[in-house]
């Protein structure tokens, strides 16, 4: 999971080198902590944030299937 959240990170940002994705299992599924350059905020979260609901529903999808719930936060 993490992998792919931070591969569809790095091609939206101008720095890819400053995208860290973090994943932490909870008692109800994972959470993913998503951190981008200051500069990089906006194009991640998108227009009234669809990139980021965008994003976040993918992951859900995929967690679904697995039987898992994931959320998808962007850390500042």
């Amino acid at each position: 999971m993490k992998e792919f959240i931070e591969y569809i990170v790095k091609n939206l940002v101008d720095d890819p080198n400053s995208v860290n994705v973090e994943c932490f299992e909870g008692e109800k599924g994972f959470v993913v902590e998503v951190r981008v350059g200051s500069t990089d905020v906006g194009k991640v979260v998108g227009k009234r944030g669809a990139t980021i609901n965008a994003i976040r529903t993918i992951t859900m999808m995929i967690c679904a299937r697995l039987g898992r719930k994931v959320r998808v936060e962007l850390v500042e």
